[in-house]
């Protein structure tokens, strides 16, 4: 099976720091796979190496089967990759339904009803929201409008970038059940870079452990659950 997200030997670097060190790894078609590990290991700069930003130094990136290292941001959002970035940014003085139009620019305009009305089916919450301004949102309501703005793109992969960061643990775990209803009723392809290593690796297909930009572990998320090493770097008392 050729996997849907293909990452080889990728290096990337800030100035002169290498940030990457050759990681490897991949995201099948269906999949929920979850990167995990500590702060500054690396995560959130491999979310962005995807998008090209920055760009992959050495190494290769392939989405269904197309090499897409060097091909502009811009152009990777029209091949429906999607991402809910890291601190959720989204457009803090436009209403709630105009962050959903921003993220429905690379889909047909015919689909726009339906996909809100499906994006308001997972999140009530924005539909109650829609001619409010986003930065008078809670943080667990902006974390919601930026996973639904995503999802306005129809993507075939979504990249979810630390989506429990800061929020309560009710908010938290009605994310997460909400990334395991996309995956299981829709059978959309998640990729999920997560500081609360419990609950991502309770909820994903497979999993990644990064240590200072190298992968050192990956198994099925329930390898990595009874992996005494993880359990003692990232799950102590990690439960919640």
């Amino acid at each position: 099976m050729t996997p849907l997200l293909s990452i080889r030997g990728v290096k990337s670097f800030y100035g002169n720091i290498m940030a990457l060190k050759g990681v490897d790894l991949e995201v099948n078609d269906g999949e929920i796979v979850t990167l995990i590990g500590a702060n500054g290991a690396g995560k959130s700069t491999l979310m962005m190496t995807i998008f090209g930003n920055p760009r992959a130094r050495e190494g290769s990136i392939t989405f269904e089967g197309r090499d897409i290292t060097d091909v502009p941001s811009h152009e990777i959002a029209k091949l429906h990759i999607a991402q809910a970035p890291e601190g959720r940014r989204i457009f803090a003085r436009m209403t709630v339904l105009e962050n959903l139009q921003m993220g429905a620019t690379v889909s047909d305009p015919a689909n726009f009803e339906a996909d809100l009305k499906r994006v308001c089916t997972f999140f009530p919450l924005l539909e109650k929201r829609l001619h409010q301004r986003g930065g008078t949102l809670s943080g667990g309501e902006q974390q919601m409008l930026a996973i639904g703005r995503a999802l306005m793109s129809r993507p075939r992969l979504l990249l979810l970038d630390e989506p429990s960061l800061g929020l309560a643990p009710l908010i938290a775990k009605h994310i997460f059940r909400t990334i395991r209803e996309l995956n299981e009723r829709e059978r959309l392809t998640v990729f999920l870079v997560e500081q609360n290593a419990f609950h991502a690796l309770k909820l994903a297909h497979r999993g990644y452990v990064i240590v200072n930009g190298e992968i050192t572990l990956s198994g099925s998320g329930k390898e990595l659950l009874n992996r005494p090493e993880v359990r003692a770097a990232y799950l102590e008392g990690g439960r919640h």
